[in-house]
C-alpha cells in the first residue's frame, strides 16, 4: 500500500499543492514555517478523517478561505483507489472513496493505516492519561469496528449518567434504580475496552522492548505497565463501592476513562528520569510498534510519517532509525528535515527508491 499522488487546496497554507510520491522513501525539506509537516498531516487526514494536529476543522483552512480540500491517489492490494475530503465552514465534512461518500465516516477508518512520528508526540510522555488513553484508543479502533463503536458508545453513556448524578445532586434527591439503568449499559461496555486493552498491550509491549533497544542503547531496560482499575475488581463491584462518592462528585469516579499507561526507564518514570534522547527514543518505539501491530493484523504496511526526527536525536541513534526504516519490512515513509544538504548525503545512502522535495513559498520542487 503506498500514496501516489496528493492534491491539497487551500489547507492550512497551501492555495495550491500537488505531490507525486515514490513508494520507497520521500524527503520533504525547508525551513522553519515552510508548511511541511502540513503535508504529512494531510496524508494523516485521508486515512483518520481528521487532522493530526487540529482536531477543529476551521483550524485547517487556510486564511481567509472557507473550504479546503484533500484528494489521494493510492496504491491498495495492487489496485489504485482514491480519497477525496472536502470541508466547507457551516457544511458538514464529505468524505469520500472512489467518488462514492460515506454515510459514516467510521467506516473508513483503517482501511488505509498509517503511522505519525511527531515531535508532539512528547505529550504522551509529559501530558495526562487522557493522551495516552486516546493513543491507545486510535491503534485499536484501526482494526476493530466494534471497538470504535464501544468507545463512542462509552462516552455517550458516561455523559448521560453524568447528567443523572448532577440532576439529583441539584434535587437532592439519590435515586439508585434511576443510575443502575446506566450502570446495565456501562458495564459491558467497559469490560470489552478493557479486555481488547488488556490483549493489546500483552501483545504491544514486547514489540516495543524489542523496537527501543534497536534505537536506543542495549542497557536502557523500558517498560509499559497497564493501570486499570478493572484490573483489581469487577466494574459492577467498583460502581456499587463508588455509587456514594458519585453522587457527592456529580461524576463517575472508576472506570476505563480513568485508565493509564505507566512508562518506564531502569524503573523509573520516563517523564521525571529519561533525557531528551531516552524520550525521543521511547516515544519512536512505541510508534515503531505502533506500526509492527497494525501490519501484522492487517496484512499490509501503513505508511510510516516521519516529523522533524533529528531533532534531539544524536547521530548513532538517527543512523539507526533510517536504517530500521528503510529495510523491506517497512513501506512507503515521509520523512521532514530542515537541512536539504543532510537529507541529500542521508538519501545518497539509501537503497531502493527514493524522491526528495524542497518547499519554499508553498510550492514543491524535486531536487
Amino acid at each position: 500500500m503506498h500514496l501516489s499522488h496528493l492534491h491539497l487546496v487551500n489547507y492550512k497554507n497551501y492555495p495550491d499543492l500537488e505531490l507525486d510520491f515514490v513508494p520507497g522513501i520521500n524527503g520533504i525539506v525547508g525551513p522553519n514555517g515552510a508548511g511541511k509537516t502540513n503535508i504529512l498531516d494531510a496524508v494523516y487526514y485521508l486515512s483518520m478523517c481528521k487532522s493530526y494536529l487540529n482536531v477543529n476543522d476551521r483550524h485547517n483552512l487556510r486564511f481567509d478561505q472557507a473550504f479546503f480540500a484533500i484528494s489521494g491517489h493510492w496504491e491498495l492490494d495492487q489496485k489504485p483507489c482514491e480519497v477525496q475530503i472536502a470541508y466547507k465552514s457551516g457544511v458538514k465534512k464529505q468524505v469520500k472513496w472512489n467518488k462514492k461518500a460515506y454515510d459514516k465516516l467510521t467506516a473508513h477508518i483503517g482501511k488505509l493505516p498509517v503511522v505519525f512520528i511527531s515531535p508532539y508526540d512528547g505529550d504522551l510522555i509529559a501530558e495526562g492519561s487522557d493522551l495516552r488513553r486516546k493513543w491507545m484508543d486510535g491503534i485499536l479502533a484501526q482494526l476493530d469496528k466494534t471497538y470504535l463503536e464501544e468507545i463512542q458508545r462509552y462516552a455517550r453513556l458516561l455523559e448521560q449518567r453524568h447528567a443523572v448524578l448532577r440532576n439529583m445532586h441539584e434535587h437532592r434527591l439519590f435515586d439508585p434504580d434511576a443510575i443502575e439503568v446506566w450502570d446495565a449499559q456501562l458495564i459491558p461496555s467497559g469490560n470489552y475496552i478493557h479486555a481488547q486493552r488488556k490483549a493489546f498491550l500483552t501483545e504491544f509491549i514486547p514489540v516495543f522492548k524489542r523496537f527501543y533497544q534497536e534505537i536506543g542503547q542495549n542497557a536502557e531496560d523500558v517498560d509499559i505497565a497497564y493501570r486499570s482499575q478493572l484490573s483489581d475488581a469487577s466494574f459492577a463491584d467498583l460502581l456499587q463501592a463508588s455509587a456514594k462518592k458519585d453522587a457527592l462528585t456529580q461524576y463517575t469516579n472508576v472506570g476505563i476513562h480513568k485508565d493509564d499507561l505507566l512508562f518506564s526507564i531502569k524503573g523509573h518514570p520516563v517523564k521525571k528520569f529519561g533525557s531528551q534522547g531516552q524520550q525521543k527514543s521511547f516515544i519512536i518505539a512505541l510508534r515503531l510498534a505502533q506500526f509492527d501491530w497494525l501490519k501484522q493484523h492487517k496484512g499490509q504496511k501503513p505508511v510510516l510519517l516521519l516529523d522533524d526526527i533529528f531533532d534531539k536525536l544524536d547521530n548513532e541513534r538517527v543512523a539507526r532509525l533510517i536504517a530500521l526504516v528503510s529495510a523491506d519490512y517497512f513501506g512507503q515513509v515521509l520523512i521532514t528535515d530542515t537541512d536539504p544538504v543532510r537529507m541529500q548525503a542521508l538519501f545518497a545512502q539509501l537503497p531502493g527508491q527514493t524522491q526528495l522535495f524542497q518547499i519554499s513559498d508553498q510550492q514543491a520542487t524535486a531536487l
